[in-house]
């Protein structure tokens, strides 16, 4: 058994009652064999559960007990988990400088640990705070850089969050179908995976989907949203040549 391995596909998988147990477990199974990898990650999970749950403050709050455990240890890879949540919270509440900054320092801490997944994965959330900072051009290129990446390495468990990504950008570059259309993408991407979205890239989603719906009214969201379901997510980004 896997505890990280387990832990994470519980999330992914929506089951936060289920996260929140085995997190418990892990941190006094954890503390007793003096394992700060596995601390890390109890309270990382615990912290993933708050943000998704609304509590920003509680998530950071377990992050931060995240991020001492790790620099206790001074295994610099274990700092990489409550970094990247504590650069989610500050995206999500609103703080898109701080944000900027602190998924810069992530993306360089994952590129000297040798992680590429990462490296993208953070590249993308570095985007979005273009985006909300209103760097249209910037987070183009970023998304459509992260998209290749992805495509092109065949990170299937990544395909969603770049339909996300597409959905975003199009809500704020006005194509409201287009953004329907998508955001139907990545639901049907997250299905065929069986997973949710993460918290972030859920609030990313439903902003998404209140501006088209508003846009292009029910039954005209309604249709392009179905429409995306349907789709493969290669064949959605077809036309996009960049």
């Amino acid at each position: 058994m896997n505890f990280s391995d387990d832990v994470r596909s519980a999330f992914r998988r929506g089951e936060s009652d289920a996260v929140v147990r085995m997190s418990e477990a892990e941190i006094e199974r954890a503390q007793a064999a003096g394992d700060p990898a596995g601390e890390v990650e109890a309270r990382y999970s615990l912290a993933r559960v708050a943000i998704r749950g609304g509590d920003l403050p509680g998530g950071e709050a377990r992050a931060r007990e995240a991020l001492a455990v790790a620099l206790r240890s001074g295994d610099r890879s274990l700092e990489e988990r409550p970094r990247h949540v504590l650069a989610a919270v500050a995206r999500m509440s609103g703080d898109l400088l701080r944000a900027r900054d602190l998924y810069q320092e992530s993306i360089a801490l994952n590129e000297a640990l040798g992680q590429p997944k990462m490296v993208n994965s953070e590249y993308h959330n570095l985007a979005f705070c273009e985006l909300g900072l209103g760097n249209l051009d910037v987070a183009r290129k970023l998304f459509a850089e992260g998209r290749e990446r992805v495509f092109r390495n065949g990170w299937a468990d990544f395909v969603p969050y770049v339909c996300v990504a597409g959905a975003a950008l199009a809500s704020a570059e006005g194509d409201h179908a287009r953004a329907a259309r998508l955001a139907g993408v990545a639901d049907g991407a997250f299905t065929s995976l069986g997973q949710v979205p993460d918290p972030d890239d859920a609030a990313d989603l439903a902003k998404v989907r209140a501006a088209a719906t508003e846009a292009l009214g029910p039954a005209a969201f309604g249709e392009e949203y179905t429409q995306g379901q349907l789709l493969d997510p290669h064949e959605a980004f077809a036309d996009d040549r960049h």
